[in-house]
């Protein structure tokens, strides 16, 4: 067990030997410090740099969206418009057509071209 407690102290002593004293430790954390500050600011500024990136390429493409999504809409309007009048139209010569067949069209409603019915 002697031998045992010799080679340990042994290798106590010289890790004390072949580590840096106090003051170089303090030196390099400082380094190590100042390198790590450096990664981590380098690292903020890429992801505010990413952020703002994404952030334009996200309105730009929301922008295109609204703007797809207005010319849409007005073209819907246009055809619903356009529709709507040829129902309208469709609906105005139905009504003329049973008019006249059941005879209650007046005589601005008639063509002139038709001749006189006489019944």
């Amino acid at each position: 067990m002697a031998s045992h407690d010799k080679s340990f102290r042994a290798g106590e002593t010289k890790g004390r030997e072949d580590g840096p004293s106090d003051g170089g430790r303090e030196r390099q954390g400082r380094g190590s410090q100042g390198q790590d500050y450096d990664t981590a600011q380098a690292a903020k500024d890429k992801t505010h740099e990413s952020k703002d990136q994404s952030g334009s390429y996200i309105s730009e493409k929301a922008g295109a969206a609204k703007q797809k999504a207005s010319e849409t809409a007005e073209a819907t309007k246009e055809k619903a418009s356009r529709a709507a009048e040829q129902v309208k139209s469709m609906a105005q010569g139905a009504k003329e057509s049973v008019k006249h067949t059941f005879g209650m069209a007046g005589d601005e409603d008639q063509d002139r071209d038709d001749p006189p019915r006489y019944t």
